[in-house]
């Protein structure tokens, strides 16, 4: 019997638009003799499923069920494609524990922690991982620029310290840049990550979990033709990524095992990403973040390391899905409330 999949997108950011272009993909290439598959569209106006007929239907949140031609429908495993909130903060990954739904994605701890990018990388520079020097921002503690390049070299990186796809990022080179930037990012989230830039080279991995191994995809450097990988690099066609990297052995191996570290230390499950800088100085990776739901669009990484790595995206997304660990015994929590 087919197991029932719900392909979760949308979202309630801007990466709304990579999700619903990262559910095209991974929806042409699942296994329909496996599974099938459903589509749920998550926005802030409500949570839908639309069904071959066309018609939208509302989810219902009680046990996350849709209705099909008149046939409930409930699902096995969640597959979420949702970037940004609440798909990649830990949000509805704590929903999915409390109705005991099995999801492909980071569990709710993980996912909150590594949304947060100083939150992670603190965590990371005490598993023992290289990290740039960095300081935290908060919009109800404002601060002056010259704390800030005290305590910092620059140039440095200014970012929203929740979120992704590089939205509301900019690399300061100037004290008189900062305020602008820090405005840019401070629309973005009432926190923020400012990082001392490292010279080198700018290389990201994916790292997933099946039959209880730890797989590293191959490497991809990133070389963009902006002065930062940003939102237009990454999506409008202004970089060049290559995978497998070109690299010596000893410094993708690594990589790798950074990449692996930081999987175990930050208590990773499914497909992540993990963006480094191969530092020119001392030649050591430095973990920059961690994308616990990374893009799956045309234009995303992953497929790409997957297809260099010699496999389907159908049988990738096929061991993604088995390898979900189902939570506590469904309801258990509901019950205890």
């Amino acid at each position: 019997m087919k197991k029932r999949i719900a392909l979760v997108t949308g979202g309630y950011s801007g990466e709304a638009q990579i999700s619903y272009k990262s559910a095209i993909t991974v929806g042409n290439n699942i296994d329909k003799e496996k599974y099938d598959i459903y589509t749920i569209d998550i926005t802030p106006a409500g949570w839908w499923f639309v069904n071959t007929k066309g018609e939208k239907n509302t989810v219902n949140k009680e046990d996350f069920s849709i209705s099909d031609n008149g046939t409930k429908i409930t699902f096995d495993t969640i597959l979420l494609c949702i970037h940004g909130t609440p798909g990649e903060d830990g949000k509805l990954q704590g929903y999915f524990d409390m109705l005991g739904l099995p999801y492909t994605s980071c569990d709710s701890a993980t996912s909150a922690l590594t949304f947060n990018k100083r939150y992670t990388v603190a965590v990371a520079a005490f598993g023992g991982i290289c990290v740039a020097k960095s300081i935290h921002l908060f919009k109800h503690t404002p601060v002056t620029i010259e704390s800030i390049t005290r305590k910092l070299k620059l140039p440095v990186f200014v970012k929203p310290n929740n979120g992704g796809s590089s939205i509301g990022m900019s690399k300061v080179n100037d004290e008189s840049e900062m305020p602008l930037a820090l405005e840019k990012a401070f629309k973005e989230d009432t926190q923020i990550l400012v990082e001392e830039y490292i010279k080198g080279r700018e290389f990201t991995i994916g790292v997933f979990k099946t039959k209880g191994e730890i797989i590293t995809l191959p490497i991809t450097e990133v070389i963009t033709k902006k002065e930062f990988f940003d939102f237009e690099a990454k999506y409008q066609g202004l970089s060049e990524e290559i995978t497998p990297a070109i690299l010596d052995e000893s410094d993708a191996k690594a990589i790798r095992a950074a990449a692996i570290t930081a999987y175990e230390v930050l208590n990773c499950r499914g497909v992540v990403r993990i963006d480094f800088i191969l530092n020119e100085q001392d030649k050591q990776p430095y973990m920059l973040e961690v994308n616990t739901v990374p893009g799956q669009s045309a234009a995303s990484i992953i497929p790409m390391q997957v297809k260099a790595m010699g496999w389907t995206l159908k049988d990738f997304y096929s061991a993604i899905i088995e390898e979900a660990q189902p939570p506590s015994p469904k309801g258990e929590y509901l019950e205890s409330l």
